[in-house]
């Protein structure tokens, strides 16, 4: 051993890896050391614990990261009991659907089903309608409560199939894809009825003869199985509380405002269709007989009635110019033809209910529709 007689300190060694472990140092002076810089693999042998309970903060959400990996919300909306059952199926077909989501349950106006919904479903979001009455407010409230960058909404009286909300998600192929919609086919209370032929499955909620067959742009989606971007929709004010379904009274054409208004807002904007996202939508006997098709037929020509004064005759009858030059007449031929001359008049009926209340809602002294401001979130405190 080398005996040093200068006094100086010997010069220490390199610490390596192995040294370190042998004879690690010893710091006298009671300071705490340095901490090393965490790299992956020292993270993955010593985790950092967080003894002061507080959540970790979340990863902030870029857009780029939305659009890979986007968050999603589905929504219900329900007014009565006496669809309990229907409400039942359609929760309960959000079981095993991907990708992993929120479930909001809007009850509108009805304490005896909110006490009911809350009570059954613990674990899903059920929340009252905090605006007036109706199905488009009821889809705002969740709206602005909703956590998804994408929010899809089914039906109370609809049960999505297997696969319904990915492909619903998978829609949304790139930024400028701003709604997707499904496809519907009925649940009949018993045999399909003769008055309402193939091309006149809207009334009834469900897809019909006219419709694209494959994927592809669309004017507008179906209300009972469709999605949107939420931040694009909360900016248009949402869904028109004006033009919504309330109750039983058969007006609507909400999500096709929505549509348009999202396209006239931002012209690159895109709906989808995607027929694979499919839900199967009951109808009630009211809603099969030659009545219902003349009121609701009267209803949605009031409703585009209200569209063409708000965003255009152009935008507002698109799609119907063609419906009802060849889609309706084809229809009307092979009826007849069939020997079901009870559909053929179906169809009749339903174009000239629908033109009569057209004319009667753009004759008709009606105020123009107030400007919606944008949907906005509720602040936590």
């Amino acid at each position: 051993m080398r005996v040093i007689l200068s006094g100086a300190l010997p010069r220490p060694e390199e610490k390596t890896p192995a040294s370190r472990e042998r004879n690690p140092r010893v710091n006298p002076s009671g300071a705490l050391p340095r901490p090393e810089e965490k790299t992956p693999a020292s993270r993955e042998r010593n985790p950092r614990v967080n003894l002061s309970g507080a959540l970790p903060r979340p990863e902030e959400r870029t857009p780029a990261s939305r659009e890979r990996n986007p968050r999603v919300s589905v929504v219900i909306c329900a007014y009565t009991l006496d669809r309990w059952d229907q409400l039942v199926l359609a929760v309960g077909s959000l079981g095993h659907q991907r990708p992993d989501h929120e479930t909001i349950i809007v009850i509108d106006h009805n304490d005896e089903l909110f006490a009911r919904a809350s009570a059954t479903w613990p674990q899903h979001r059920v929340v009252a309608n905090t605006g007036a009455r109706g199905l488009s407010s009821g889809r705002n409230t969740a709206l602005a409560i909703a956590t998804g960058d994408i929010v899809a909404f089914l039906d109370d009286d609809a049960w999505a199939e297997p696969g319904w909300l990915e492909r619903l998600v998978a829609g949304f192929t790139g930024p400028e894809v701003v709604a997707v919609g499904g496809s519907a086919a009925p649940i009949w209370p018993d045999d399909p009825p003769a008055a309402l032929p193939e091309e006149l499955l809207w009334i009834v909620g469900c897809s019909y003869r006219g419709l694209p067959e494959q994927a592809g742009p669309i004017r507008n989606v179906m209300g009972c199985s469709m999605a949107f971007r939420r931040d694009p929709l909360m900016r248009i004010g949402g869904f028109n509380p004006d033009t919504g379904r309330i109750g039983k009274l058969p007006i609507g054409c909400e999500e096709t405002e929505a549509c348009i208004r999202l396209r006239q807002t931002d012209p690159a904007a895109v709906a989808r269709y995607e027929p694979a996202a499919r839900v199967r939508h009951h109808v009630s006997a009211d809603r099969t007989v030659i009545g219902y098709v003349l009121s609701r037929s009267w209803c949605e020509g009031l409703s585009k009635a209200a569209l063409a004064r708000t965003l255009g005759p152009q935008s507002a009858l698109s799609s119907e110019s063609a419906y009802a030059t060849r889609v309706l007449p084809a229809g009307f031929w092979r009826e007849l033809r069939s020997g079901s001359p009870t559909g053929a008049f179906a169809i009749v009926l339903s174009l000239a209910a629908a033109t009569a209340g057209y004319a009667r809602g753009r004759l008709a002294p009606v105020r123009p529709g107030a400007r919606r401001d944008p949907v906005v979130a509720p602040v936590l405190t």
